[in-house]
């Protein structure tokens, strides 16, 4: 049996003891991740602590940091391109980025222990249209290890306009569970009415052939896809 550092045995009884995760062997001790099962925590305006001040770099070479989002909701997700559990729930964080974008919601992919090239395609076949920060250390999770363990993939952060963390989410979410969590901050900072705005998936067209993001509970993708991302999950020298 390998030997775990103690930041990873850390890692992995934090999150078991806060959302149920399992540790997922993707490699050497480097590659290791965490699914955890969907669990969100909200975080009452006077309980919620300051998103640490972080700088990344997109696929296009631009510098972006958390503080050019400041009087605006940001939700940051942390995925992989060979996560299953993250091309899982793409699909909802498209549909939620569309309908909240009037509503003062703006999205922050963070994409770690990845290929580069591999991540760059995704987000481009997938039609993603907010852009994500290339860390393959992981180091922007690290920043926020106080929240979120650093290993855990796919996971989702809502920060507030004042820059504080409002919620989490520690595994894939689904389209209800993740509106649910922003619909309270909008109003909170009157950005808008939630219930009004449009919804896409009652658009003509939409969905046509695919099955509903509404009603699939957060585990379900993360257990179909487990298998997926242990054979897709990167070995080699860029991990």
């Amino acid at each position: 049996m390998p030997f775990l550092s103690a930041a990873a045995v850390t890692a992995v009884l934090v999150l078991s003891g806060c959302a149920g995760g399992t540790e997922i062997e993707t490699g050497g001790e480097e590659d290791r991740f965490i699914s955890g099962d969907g669990s969100a925590t909200e975080f009452e305006p006077g309980e919620r602590a300051a998103a640490p001040e972080v700088t990344g770099t997109t696929f296009e070479g631009d510098e972006l940091s958390l503080s050019e989002y400041e009087g605006r909701i940001l939700v940051v997700n942390v995925w992989a391109s060979w996560c299953g559990p993250c091309r899982a729930e793409q699909p909802v964080l498209d549909e939620v980025h569309a309908e909240y974008g009037d509503l003062g919601v703006d999205f922050l992919g963070v994409n770690i222990k990845d290929d580069e090239t591999a991540a760059a395609a995704y987000t481009a076949n997938k039609g993603v249209e907010y852009p994500s920060l290339y860390d393959q250390p992981g180091e922007i999770p690290q920043a926020f290890r106080e929240t979120v363990p650093p290993r855990a993939i796919p996971s989702t952060l809502v920060i507030d306009p004042d820059g504080n963390i409002a919620a989490r989410v520690i595994g894939p979410t689904t389209y209800g569970q993740l509106t649910g969590l922003l619909d309270p901050v909008v109003v909170e900072f009157d950005l808008g009415d939630p219930e009004e705005r449009v919804r896409i998936s009652e658009l003509e067209g939409y969905g046509e052939g695919a099955e509903s993001t509404d009603d699939a509970e957060p585990g379900d993708d993360a257990e179909a896809s487990e298998e997926a991302a242990d054979e897709d999950a990167p070995g080699g020298d860029g991990d």
